[in-house]
C-alpha cells in the first residue's frame, strides 16, 4: 500500500495495490500488520458501518466525542463520493482546515481519518455505496456536527445547491466557529 500525505495532521489517503489480471482484480483492503506499520499507529478497528445513497445527498459533519471518539478507515465500494475531513483539535497544527478527495468504486483510495476530526461526504454519482471502519463502538449520546457549509470551512461540495440532498438534522448543525469548542476540546490526539 501507499500513503499520500493530505496535509492534515495523522490524516492520510492510502492507495492500495492492486492485482489484475484478464479475470479482475485482486486487492487486500485491509491488513492490520501492514497498516499499523505504514501509518505508524496502533488502531484496532472494532466496528464496520456501511451506507448507500443516492446523487446529493451531503452527509455531515460528524464526529463523536471524549471517550467515544472514533478513528475511520472509509472507501467506497460502488459509485463515487467526495469525501471531507475537517481537523477539529483545537491544539493541532491543522485545526480548522480541511481535505476534500474524491473516493470511487474504480480508483480503490481509501482515507485514514484519525480521532477529533468531522466527516462528512457528498455522493457524486447515481448512487454510491459507502464503507468505513471504526476503532471505536458508536454511543449516541455521543454525537456531534457542526453545518456542512460552514463559511469558515470553505468547503466546495461540488454538488450545485439545487440538487443537495441534506437531512433535517444535519441543516440543524451550528455553524463551525459558533461551535462549543469544550466538546471539541474533549476529543483526545490519539
Amino acid at each position: 500500500m501507499e500513503i499520500i500525505n493530505t496535509g492534515l495532521a495523522e490524516c492520510f489517503i492510502i492507495k492500495p495495490k492492486i492485482f489484475e489480471d484478464s479475470r479482475g482484480y485482486f486487492f487486500e483492503s485491509f491488513n492490520e500488520t501492514s497498516f499499523k506499520k505504514t501509518i505508524g499507529k496502533d488502531i484496532n478497528f472494532v466496528q464496520d458501518n456501511q451506507s448507500y445513497s443516492s446523487y446529493g445527498v451531503i452527509r455531515g459533519l460528524h464526529a463523536q466525542s471524549g471517550d467515544y471518539a472514533q478513528a475511520k478507515l472509509v472507501r467506497v465500494l460502488g459509485g463515487g463520493v467526495l469525501d471531507v475531513a475537517v481537523d477539529a483539535r483545537p491544539e493541532s497544527s491543522t485545526y480548522g482546515k480541511h481535505i476534500a478527495v474524491e473516493l470511487t468504486a474504480e480508483n480503490k483510495l481509501q482515507l485514514f481519518i484519525p480521532r477529533g476530526f468531522l466527516h462528512g461526504f457528498a455522493v457524486l454519482s447515481k448512487t454510491a455505496e459507502f464503507f468505513y471502519k471504526c476503532d471505536n463502538l458508536y454511543k449516541k449520546e455521543a454525537e456531534l456536527g457542526v453545518s456542512y457549509n460552514s463559511p469558515e470551512l470553505g468547503i466546495d461540495w461540488i454538488i450545485p445547491q439545487k440538487d443537495q440532498l441534506i437531512s433535517q438534522r444535519d441543516l440543524e448543525l451550528p455553524l463551525f466557529l459558533k461551535y462549543n469548542n469544550s466538546i471539541l476540546e474533549s476529543i483526545p490526539l490519539k
